[in-house]
Formats: C-alpha cells, structure tokens, sequence
C-alpha cells in the first residue's frame, strides 16, 4: 500500500512537472494609465527579445483584441514598462507613428489631447497607441516587441 502511494506521488509530481514545461513564459507587462484607472497587457506581438519583421509588425498594428482606456481632452496619460523592456528602450506610438523619442525609463506621460489631435493622425473617438520595444541601441529602428491599447476619447 504505501509503495502504491510513493508511486502515485512521484507520478503525480513528474505530470506536474511535465505541465510547467509546457508553459510559455509570459512577455513583460506595458501599462497604460489614467487618473485612477489603469490597464495592463502582455506583448501584443513579440516581447521574447527577437526582432520582428516589418510584415509582423503591420499585421500586429491591425490587431483588433486589445484593451481599452477612456480619456479625457484634459489628462494626462502614464505610460509604464518592465525593467527588462526599458533597459532595451522604448518609444510611444500613435496609429503607428512615433509620438515619442526611445527611452530607457521605465515610466513616462504625455498630455491626452495629443493623442486626439489630427496634426498626429488621428480621426475619430477612438485612437490606437503602441508601445515599441527596440534592441537596446539608442534610436535604432529595430522592434522586438508591440504593446497596443485603444484609447478612448471621454465627452
């Protein structure tokens, strides 16, 4: 009976392990915030520290499963990234486009009425905001990962 059980046991730890294994790792957190509400994603595309083709990274842009934020024309909007996505640099965009100059901090805010503004192409109540992670070179156009979120424009 009881080498039954150390059985058991020891088979029940191996399909534990076997389990573990076939996770992925998660891709570090972006975190967009505004006044008191906040939303956070793992990489929309990328994120492990490989570069991205520019092909992935335009169907990446496109991508409709995203979180959302509402803002209003008067706040201000807080950008956070893990350590490990700072430390390889980052740059805010907007529909695309950089609103931002690469950095190696690990937080930063931008007024929400730029976001909305057509001078930065953008059209509409709703605006798509990226994160790009780069390849630790300063100002290099490499991308090893995306962060995207939706904004809101509120009333």
């Amino acid at each position: 009976m009881r080498r039954r059980r150390a059985v058991a046991a020891a088979g029940a730890v191996s399909a534990g392990l076997l389990v573990l294994s076939a996770c992925e790792k998660p891709t570090p957190m972006a975190t967009v915030t505004v006044g008191s509400s906040s939303v956070s994603a793992e990489a929309t595309c990328g994120g492990e520290g490989d570069v991205l083709k520019p092909a992935d990274l335009t169907k990446c842009l496109q991508n409709e499963d995203i979180k959302s934020i509402s803002v209003g024309q008067d706040e201000t909007i807080g950008f956070g990234v893990d350590p490990e996505v700072a430390d390889e640099r980052w740059t805010i965009l907007l529909n695309g486009q950089p609103v931002t100059d690469d950095s190696d901090k690990t937080y930063r805010t931008i007024p929400g009425n730029a976001f909305f503004n057509a001078q930065y192409g953008a059209q509409g109540d709703t605006t798509l905001v990226s994160i790009k992670a780069g390849d630790g070179k300063k100002d290099s156009q490499a991308v090893t990962g995306l962060w995207s979120f939706k904004l809101k424009k509120e009333d």
